[in-house]
């Protein structure tokens, strides 16, 4: 399974773990699944809207991204939680596994 070294930047990008699955308050239709790196300290959003139940993506339980499109994760008990989350998905997952 995954281990910290896929944390690291490859030359397809940062590979961050999905650590968090939400839907938008703002806009129906509308998920929000935030990645983050093994460490939890940088995140990736990525916005998925929902236009029919024959619209299939898969949701992987990891991707690779710019490192610029990587945001800081500024609070403490977040990057915790991220961190946490991160690591439990690459201890159970393989980056493409479907989740």
């Amino acid at each position: 399974m995954g281990t910290d070294a896929d944390d690291a930047d490859t030359d397809e990008g940062v590979t961050v773990w999905l650590v968090e699955r939400t839907y938008s308050d703002d806009e129906q239709n509308l998920i929000i699944l935030t990645y983050a790196t093994i460490d939890g300290e940088r995140y990736f959003r990525k916005e998925r809207a929902l236009t029919s139940f024959t619209d299939v993506r898969d949701t992987t339980a990891a991707v690779d991204a710019e490192p610029e499109n990587l945001g800081a994760v500024d609070d403490a008990d977040l990057r915790e939680q991220y961190a946490a989350e991160a690591r439990r998905m690459a201890d159970v997952h393989e980056p493409d596994d479907v989740i």
